[in-house]
This record gives C-alpha cells, sequence and structure tokens, in this order.
C-alpha cells in the first residue's frame, strides 16, 4: 500500500511521536515491512520543491495510485471559508486535501489537532480551525459528514496529542491487512483497539485513587483526580497499558491526564491543573459511575485510607514504607 502523509496546522508532534515509535529498525522499517510505501512525508521525505508539487499532482490525477491518506494538523478555512490562511504552492490546502481524499481509498486524521480542530481551534478561532470530519464534536469538518474513502468508511480518527506511536502503526496495519472495519471505530471515529480502555487502567496511582488519597499539590504522590485537574477515568486511550517508548505517560511524568483524545479537550473551561467542582465534588465524575454512588464509595475510601498512603499522598516522596508481612501472604 502507499501512503501519502502531509501536515497541515499544527506543531508537527504526531510525527515527533511517530518517529519515537518501538519495533525492531523503528516505525519506517517497520511499515516498509508490512508492505506499506512511504511515498510523500514533508519532514522525512527527501523529495522536496517542484518534485512534490508533481507528485502530488499526479496523486490528484490518478496517475500515482495511493491508498493510505494521513492528515497531521487542523485544517484551516479561514478567512472567511476561503482557506487561504494555510497554501500549498499558492492553493489553499483544503482544497488540496479535498481532491486527495477523493483518491485515497482510507482517509487517517492524524492527531486530535486533525480529528476534531485541537488546540489550533482553540479561543476565538479566527483561523476557523477543523478536523478532517469534526468540527469539534460536530459532525462535518473540511470534508463533509458524508465523505466516505474509496474503501467505504469515514475518515479514521487516531486522536491524540500528540497520537501514540503505536496507535498510528496498528491502524496502519490492521488497515494494510483488510482488518479495520466501520464497527471497529467508535462514537468519535476513533479505533475502538485503544479507545476501549481508560487512561486510569494500568495508573501508577491507583492505590491513591482506591483510597481517595488526593494529591494536594503537583509534587505530591496521591490521586490526581480530586484537586489538579486528572480525567484519567474519564479519557478513551491505554497510555498506561502501552506507555510511550514502553516507560512513560503523561501521570507516570507526574501529570495530570488531560483527556488529549477527546473533541473539545482543549477548552475545558477550567485551568488543566484544576478540578472543576460543585459543593466540593468534582463535575467530571468517573465513566459509567452515578454521582451518588461515588459521594458514597469516596466517603468510604477516604475512611478507610491506611496511614502509609493517606501520608505518602501529600508528599513528593514515600514517607512511610510498605509493610512487610512475615510468613508470607496467606
Amino acid at each position: 500500500m502507499k501512503l501519502i502523509w502531509l501536515q497541515a496546522a499544527g506543531c508537527g508532534g504526531c510525527t515527533q511521536s511517530l518517529l519515537a515509535g518501538e519495533g525492531r529498525g523503528g516505525v519506517l522499517a517497520q511499515l516498509a515491512e508490512s508492505g506499506i510505501e512511504l511515498c510523500f512525508h514533508p519532514a522525512l521525505s527527501e523529495t522536496s520543491g517542484s518534485e512534490t508539487l508533481a507528485l502530488l499532482g499526479a496523486a490528484i490525477a490518478g496517475e500515482l495510485p495511493f491508498d493510505l491518506l494521513c492528515i497531521e494538523g487542523a485544517l484551516l478555512r479561514g478567512p472567511n471559508g476561503s482557506g487561504r490562511f494555510q497554501t500549498l504552492a499558492g492553493r489553499p490546502l483544503i482544497d488540496v486535501v479535498r481532491d486527495l481524499a477523493q483518491r485515497a481509498l482510507h482517509v487517517l486524521a492524524i492527531g486530535t489537532c486533525s480529528a476534531y480542530g485541537g488546540i489550533i481551534a482553540a479561543g476565538e478561532n479566527r483561523s476557523e480551525a477543523c478536523g478532517l470530519q469534526f468540527d469539534g464534536d460536530q459532525e462535518g469538518g473540511v470534508l463533509g459528514i458524508d465523505f466516505r474513502s474509496r474503501s467505504g468508511l469515514p475518515v479514521i480518527n487516531v486522536a491524540g496529542c500528540p497520537t501514540h506511536p503505536g496507535w498510528v502503526v496498528d491502524t496502519l496495519l490492521a488497515l494494510a491487512l483488510d482488518a479495520l472495519a466501520a464497527g471497529d471505530l467508535d462514537a468519535w471515529r476513533r479505533p475502538r483497539f485503544y479507545t476501549e480502555q481508560l487512561v486510569h487502567h494500568g495508573c501508577p496511582r491507583n492505590e491513591y485513587y482506591e483510597f481517595k488519597a488526593s494529591a494536594q499539590k503537583p509534587s505530591d504522590l496521591g490521586c490526581l483526580m480530586e484537586n489538579l485537574g486528572c480525567k484519567g477515568t474519564q479519557a478513551h486511550a491505554d497510555c498506561n497499558l502501552r506507555p510511550w517508548h514502553g516507560v512513560g505517560s503523561c501521570l507516570r511524568g507526574g501529570f495530570a491526564c488531560i483527556s488529549c483524545t477527546e473533541p473539545g479537550f482543549e477548552e475545558p473551561g477550567h485551568p488543566f491543573m484544576e478540578t472543576a467542582k460543585i459543593a466540593g465534588i468534582p463535575t467530571g465524575l468517573p465513566v459509567d459511575m452515578p454521582k451518588a454512588w461515588f459521594v458514597a464509595l469516596a466517603a468510604l475510601s477516604k475512611s478507610a485510607t491506611p496511614k502509609r498512603v493517606r501520608e505518602n499522598s501529600r508528599s513528593d516522596h514515600p514517607l512511610i514504607a510498605l509493610g512487610v508481612r512475615k510468613g508470607g501472604g496467606k
């Protein structure tokens, strides 16, 4: 399969993340071994200038058949819907993307910006940034609600800010094997293999969460949900089950999950590192948990918190060591 990758408005972080992917010989070698040929990537290909324009022109004209179109970054429709805020050789990039999308067997939005608009669409959004097939949480975007690629699938949103290299690679390999169907996408058109888990799953702070032993400041070891803005119990991703580079994630680095795989994450309505509350109760509760249940369980958990967990949660290092039971487990 032949792959064309374009970068629209964004930081290029998804490409940086992809290059750090695990696997023998790196991500590019892994794709090549799976029969995926990278025809063009603006940061990785030697092709540039007139050669690039000729390649893209041939792809649009149907003279260069290709299968996979990956778009990284938000699409700029401004000013006034003209798309002139971002051009490619004098032509609005959104028009180039639309033409290429009509030729592609599969179209992928790489990262939350190209999926829903992301950080680029925050604030007043004077650039009129949006995603390929979503504008925030509303269907539409640059390609429109009815768009389907030649395979019959809508845009596949490999959301994340940045997206995990494993999510990108696994999606591409599934497509190469013809093993990804519409039923394998969730309500936001993300591959379910990584969104049917929560960031909370595998979180290294789970013991503190269980006892509602909460951090009071950013350096504390405790759970970040109650006070410091963590949305890991709501965010759909397997970040703590398959960490970046095999070891890292936001929570493992001491930062709260900001739910970057979800549309609208860029404007939570409060500072990222603060938890919104009403009457002392977080407004963002764990997925599938009624408010009354959460309040009851939280009260019960706090009443049973071991001293070790409570004291350690408010420190940047363990103050009380884990006890050792003589005679082993029963």
